[in-house]
């Protein structure tokens, strides 16, 4: 990451509620080729918290989520803080508080293109993440009730991304996955597993555009922040600690000319 930090764009995509059994299996039937672009599969991981809120903070803090198998797993960048058993010659460290501030200080501009309620800034709290940042955005287009959310997120990023005159860190928090989600399945008219997966497709389907605006070479991290329950052990929705809700899909990679490279060298 110290060779990245300020040679590339770095894109960070959220997407909200995701379930890794859900996102896997779309994977591994090849119907997720613009998410994870060249055959990539995604890496099963643990997430930092079991709701949009909690999650997010950690990962602002340097924490993404965390491989399943025995660690200590080196994470690609961290926060200053003595006695960190997960900060490696590899991780870039910054001496911030928190991500956006510590790459901002490394002359990226961040903007935040937010998606679930934690990001719309009608609230105090609703203001707090994206307050991290120096440029963020949030429409009632851009949330849980648009059917054409990461259109018009995309939409948005476009126009910002048209003016940039240095690196950018981008985050994108994709609602699209999050109840409500049934009316991305044509006939449906309550949510579960399989309006789930419909709304995963319907960002697949878009989410190539995203990629294109990138600047290259462009670091992507994509992955869920939590997943939720659709009537598993009784239950329903997230913020419970549930194996559904903790184990989330994850994917890094680098944008390149041609679209080649990936991360697994850093």
């Amino acid at each position: 990451m110290n060779e990245v930090v300020g040679t590339h764009d770095i894109l960070l995509v959220t997407l909200d509620t995701l379930r890794y059994d859900v996102a896997a299996e779309l994977a591994d039937a090849g119907r997720l080729p613009g998410l994870l672009p060249g055959g990539r599969r995604w890496e099963r991981r643990h997430s930092p918290g079991s709701f949009t809120y909690a999650t997010h903070a950690a990962i602002f803090a340097g924490f993404l989520p965390t491989p399943v198998t025995p660690g200590p797993h080196p994470r690609l960048f961290a926060a200053t803080f003595p006695g960190s058993e997960t900060t490696g010659s590899g991780t870039w460290v910054f001496g911030a508080p928190d991500l956006p501030t510590g790459l901002a200080r490394a002359g990226y501009h961040t903007v935040c293109i937010g998606g679930v309620g934690f990001f719309n800034k009608l609230t105090p709290l609703g203001s707090a993440l994206p307050g991290l940042f120096a440029e963020s955005h949030w429409e009632p287009e851009f949330g849980v009730t648009g059917p054409h959310s990461l259109e018009r997120q995309i939409d948005r990023a476009e126009e910002v991304l048209a003016r940039r005159d240095r690196p950018v860190f981008l985050f994108v928090n994709v609602s699209a996955l999050h109840q409500p989600n049934h009316f991305h399945l044509p006939g449906a008219t309550r949510d579960g597993r399989d309006t789930h997966a419909a709304a995963l497709e319907y960002v697949d389907r878009h989410i190539a555009r995203l990629y294109a605006l990138m600047r290259r070479p462009c670091l992507v991290i994509v992955c869920s922040d939590h997943g939720t329950a659709y009537g598993e052990d009784g239950h329903v929705g997230h913020r419970v600690g549930h194996e559904v809700v903790w184990t989330v899909p994850y994917a890094e990679f680098i944008l390149d000319q041609p679209m080649e490279s990936t991360i697994d060298a850093l």
